[in-house]
């Protein structure tokens, strides 16, 4: 029989695994960008060996940090911490960090932004939303992406519109359900909507919290990412 000292803190050892993973990843990652740098003009089926490569890498970082998170949140309530920062500068880093995808897919990014913008928020929770958003946009837009960030009834809206297909009609209702119903068993589109639920809804001021919503149509007639701060 194991004493208490044998007993595997799983929670640990997630922790720990996640942590190896995501800085193999990062290598990964940079190892493509160096890649791209290297070829001057990539032809077609290089650009899209190149793009999916990213894409695939920054879906499986982002999946290790919504595992984590969840895991350590006991899928109940995520721990944030609230500071303010210039909306700018985030935009500006999401941005910087897809440039690379956005030159493989040859895609256009188009940014809609009110000036000098201060809010209250998460910015490494809300850089993790958005930056998956952004990437799936990047996956299913034909030729251009619109990012709209402004303020609206005392709310800080981000808006991620692109010219794809849409979102399928089971994410659009998926919206619609409690976060405490939400079935997670969904796969990783399921579990994507779950965490940018909980990352809304982690941002609070007074009775108000975060939403987020889908719909379709919008100024590009593909899917429209909607998320608002209080």
């Amino acid at each position: 029989m194991p004493n208490n000292n044998d007993v595997i803190d799983f929670s640990t050892v997630l922790g720990a695994a996640v942590h190896d993973m995501k800085n193999s990843l990062c290598l990964l990652s940079k190892s493509i960008e160096d890649i791209s740098q290297s070829i001057s003009t990539p032809d077609v089926v290089t650009s899209e060996h190149l793009a999916s490569a990213h894409y695939e890498a920054a879906r499986l970082n982002t999946g290790l940090v919504q595992l984590l998170s969840l895991y350590r949140a006991r899928l109940d309530n995520l721990p944030v911490n609230i500071d303010e920062h210039y909306i700018e500068d985030m935009v500006e880093e999401i941005i910087t960090s897809n440039k690379s995808y956005l030159s493989h897919k040859n895609m256009s990014l188009e940014v809609i932004k009110s000036a000098d913008l201060l809010w209250y928020l998460d910015s490494d929770l809300i850089y993790i939303l958005l930056n998956d958003v952004l990437i799936n946009a990047l996956r299913y837009g034909k030729h251009k992406i619109l990012l709209s960030v402004y303020e609206e009834a005392e709310k800080l809206i981000f808006k991620i519109e692109d010219d794809g297909p849409g979102y399928p009609q089971n994410m659009l209702e998926a919206t619609l359900v409690n976060v405490q119903e939400y079935d997670i068993s969904q796969g990783r589109t399921g579990l994507g909507l779950f965490f940018a639920r909980l990352i809304a809804q982690a941002h609070t001021r007074g009775n108000r919290s975060g939403s987020i919503s889908l719909t379709n149509g919008g100024a590009l007639g593909g899917s429209v990412f909607v998320l608002a701060i209080p």
